[in-house]
């Protein structure tokens, strides 16, 4: 992979629906881009920082997350993006590491925004003063069918298992899918929407050429 010399670094973000391969997918880029001379770091949402993984636990695993009211939940994701942000992402891109996110702001606007229907506007602004002006260069979206996420999670609608999110409805993760599918219509120029039932390879492979047609 050929890329070019650049003071600041890169910064990709993965997105998708459960189960869709995004880890997968950011692992094969990091070593491709280490493979190329490129110092990568990697980082998840919500999480990242301590004060990350302390709100990644409040929201996926501990007993008092269960019935959070969505305003709350979309607070905790946005609080935990900003230290994110300005502990970690910012000071990484100004030294010239491509950072490679496993979900950033998108994911609030589709999990919070169109699937648990708040405000699109309230959520359009609380993602930008979490965020503080720093956006993906480029984000690829992991489209999954439900059918096909459930299979993978080893779950079924309204079965127990999993973490808070997962334990959600199809009908909540079939908004999430057409969140992402619109935001995708409406931002060709970031995102790139890649079919998640293909080979991982022939995935990984469409990643790299994009990039390299981009840069």
């Amino acid at each position: 992979m050929a890329l070019p010399s650049m003071a600041r670094g890169r910064f990709i973000t993965f997105e998708g629906t459960e189960a869709c391969g995004k880890s997968t997918q950011i692992a094969r880029l990091r070593d491709a881009l280490q493979a190329a001379g490129r110092e990568v770091l990697l980082t998840r949402e919500p999480g990242g920082t301590g004060v990350g993984e302390r709100v990644r636990e409040l929201l996926q695993h501990a007993p008092e997350g269960e019935g959070m009211e969505p305003e709350a939940e979309l607070l905790l994701f946005a609080a935990s993006r900003a230290q994110l942000v300005r502990e970690v992402v910012g000071p990484a891109l100004a030294r010239g590491t491509w950072v490679l996110a496993d979900r950033f702001l998108d994911s609030t606007t589709v999990y919070q925004g169109a699937a648990r229907g708040l405000d699109r506007g309230a959520v359009d602004a609380i993602n930008t003063f979490a965020v503080g002006g720093l956006l993906p260069d480029r984000t690829f979206l992991l489209d999954l069918e439900i059918t096909e996420s459930r299979r993978r999670l080893g779950l079924r609608d309204g079965e127990g298992g999993g973490d808070r999110m997962e334990r959600e409805p199809d009908a909540f993760f079939e908004r999430v899918r057409a969140g992402y599918l619109d935001l995708a219509e409406a931002e060709p120029d970031r995102i790139r929407v890649l079919d998640a039932t293909a080979g991982e390879g022939d995935i990984a492979r469409r990643i790299l050429g994009d990039l390299d047609a981009w840069l």
